[in-house]
């Protein structure tokens, strides 16, 4: 073997496993985020416990969105109603029209969105105004006393509650 084959060869071998440790994570990278799902995770809400029964209180939490790397801490808000210690009805605080937060009008018992006057039940049907649904439900559970709520959005201006 000349020397010229020999480090055609020897380049060749020590440029393989470079290629494939810089290739792999930028592959992964470009391709893995078409297929990956967020998993959502279930964030405790302080102030269950001391909430009125059948009145709409709003609860605030702190959600903690993990991608790669990077942790994201959001504060975010939901309506809560208690029904009992180990029963609640969670809703988005997000008008289903165009994203605008919606507020409990305690005189008039019903949500109601400031932005373009969508207003919702204290079971949160659609009573007026332009919202294409219902406000939106969120998925949780009651442990121990303790509320916890999985935080999602959902697409605004359409008929059907779709997860963004």
């Amino acid at each position: 073997m000349g020397r010229r084959k020999f480090l055609v060869c020897a380049c060749g071998i020590l440029a393989a496993p470079l290629t494939v440790a810089i290739g792999y994570p930028l592959a992964a990278s470009l391709v893995g985020t078409i297929y990956h799902q967020s998993k959502l995770q279930f964030s405790k809400t302080p102030g269950f416990d001391s909430a009125p029964r059948g009145q709409p209180i709003k609860l605030n939490f702190t959600d903690i969105e993990t991608d790669a790397y990077l942790r994201t801490e959001t504060s975010e808000e939901v309506w809560v109603i208690k029904h009992s210690p180990t029963e609640a009805t969670v809703f988005s605080p997000v008008c289903p029209h165009m994203g605008c937060r919606s507020n409990w009008n305690p005189e008039l018992k019903k949500f109601i969105c400031p932005c373009h006057g969508s207003i919702f039940s204290i079971t949160g049907k659609v009573e007026g105004g332009p919202s294409p649904r219902a406000l939106d439900t969120l998925t949780h559970k009651i442990e121990n006393g303790a509320l916890y709520v999985q935080w999602e959005r959902f697409e605004t201006g359409v008929a059907k509650k779709v997860r963004v």
